[in-house]
């Protein structure tokens, strides 16, 4: 794992870290955040991934991410997304129909 940027953004308190890493298969995002962790001793659910992004036939991968300095800061900061984590699709569907 090599750093090629690191930048501190106060008005959002993150790290902004783009680095390149190698593997032999294309890395899924809980696995950088694992090692992003690692690296800079601190929590995974404080790491967002923003790209991870290889080229063909290279075992190098460009990985853009961002580290809040707490899980409060990146959850007023990242989008929400549609789904809802760990639910079945007919379930979302439900609990979409029962707010409005």
């Amino acid at each position: 794992m090599e750093i090629k940027n690191e930048k501190e953004n106060k008005l959002l308190n993150r790290k902004e870290i783009t680095l390149v890493l190698s593997s032999e298969a294309n890395p899924s995002a809980p696995e950088v955040a694992k090692q992003i962790a690692e690296k800079f001793k601190t929590e995974e659910n404080k790491i967002a991934i923003k790209l991870i992004k290889g080229k063909f036939g290279r075992r190098t991968f460009l990985v853009k991410s961002f580290i809040y300095k707490s899980k409060e800061d990146k959850e007023k900061t990242e989008p929400k997304s549609k789904k809802k984590e760990g639910q079945q699709p007919a379930q979302a569907e439900q609990a979409s129909e029962a707010a409005k």
